[in-house]
C-alpha cells in the first residue's frame, strides 16, 4: 500500500509531513505558522517558504497579528506570538492548581498576607488561586476576577517576558515603565507600591512552565502599612521560591 492511499479519504500529504485537509483556509494558516516555527522571517521569505501568493500570505498574517498568534518584530518580521503561551498555560493550569494550594497556604501562612496566582488571559490577567486574609483593610482579589494588565507587580512578570510588540502596546498605558520590566528580568521579580490600588503594595515571581515560558505569576499583597514602601527586600526571596517550586512542578510526569 502506498504513503498516499493509506491516508484517510479528507487528507493528503502534500510534502514531507504536511497535511492537507479539505479546509483550505486553516490549512494555509498552519503553513504560514508552521513556516514561522524557526524564528522571524520577513513576508517576502514568508511567501517563498509557504508557496503562497503574496495577498493571501498577507491578509491572513494580518489577521493573525490582530488576533496575538503573531507578532512583528521591530525589523517588522513576522514572529510566533503569545497566543500560544496563553493557551499553553491553560492547558496546564490543572497540573498547576494541584501543585499550587500547599503552596499559596504556606506561603499567607508565613507573611500573614494574601497571597494569589494570577495567569495572562487576553489584554488582562486572572486570578486562578488565592490565599487570602479575612480581615483588615486590603480587599483580595477573588478567584476569577479580571484585572488589567497596566499595572501591579503580577502584571509586570506576565509581561517582562512577553513579545516585545505586546509589550511595547501595553507600556502605551501602564504604570510602569520599561526599565522597570528591564529590572524584573534582570532580578526575577517585581515590586508594586500603590500602583494599582493606592495604600497597597505588591511581590510578584514568575511561574514557569515545562518549556521555560512564564504561564502565571505568583504574588503576595497587602496595605503598605504592614509590608512596608520596600517589600522587595523582605518578601522576595519567599516568593520567588514559591515560584520556583511551582515552576519544577510543571515538570512533573502526568500520571
Amino acid at each position: 500500500m502506498t504513503h498516499e492511499s493509506s491516508v484517510s479519504t479528507n487528507q493528503t500529504t502534500t510534502r514531507d509531513n504536511w497535511v492537507h485537509t479539505n479546509v483550505g483556509v486553516l490549512d494555509k494558516i498552519v503553513e504560514i505558522l508552521e513556516a514561522l516555527e524557526a524564528g522571524p522571517i520577513s513576508l517576502g521569505h514568508l511567501v517563498t517558504t509557504t508557496g503562497l501568493a503574496r495577498p493571501t500570505v498577507h491578509r491572513l498574517a494580518m489577521a493573525l497579528e490582530r488576533h496575538q498568534f503573531i507578532y512583528r518584530d521591530d525589523q517588522g518580521r513576522f514572529a510566533l506570538g503569545s497566543r500560544f503561551a496563553e493557551f499553553a498555560a491553560s492547558a496546564s493550569e490543572d497540573l498547576l492548581l494541584g501543585a499550587a494550594n500547599p503552596i499559596l497556604r504556606s506561603l499567607h501562612n508565613r507573611t500573614g498576607e494574601s497571597v494569589h496566582i494570577f495567569r495572562r488571559q487576553g489584554d488582562n490577567r486572572v486570578c486562578i488561586a488565592a490565599a487570602t486574609r479575612s480581615s483588615g483593610v486590603y480587599i483580595p482579589t477573588p478567584l476569577g476576577a479580571l484585572l488589567p494588565m497596566h499595572a501591579g507587580s503580577a502584571a509586570q512578570i506576565l509581561l517582562a517576558w512577553d513579545a516585545p510588540e505586546r509589550i511595547h502596546q501595553t507600556l502605551r498605558k501602564a504604570r510602569f515603565t520599561a526599565t522597570i520590566l528591564a529590572d524584573v528580568r534582570r532580578r526575577g521579580w517585581a515590586e508594586s507600591i500603590s500602583e494599582y490600588q493606592q495604600g497597597i503594595c505588591s511581590i510578584s515571581a514568575p511561574i514557569r512552565s515545562a518549556t521555560g515560558q512564564v504561564m502565571a505569576a505568583i504574588s503576595i499583597a497587602g496595605p503598605v502599612e504592614r509590608m512596608s514602601s520596600t517589600p522587595g527586600r523582605l518578601y522576595a526571596p519567599l516568593v520567588m521560591a514559591a515560584g520556583k517550586y511551582l515552576s519544577e512542578a510543571m515538570h512533573a510526569p502526568v500520571h
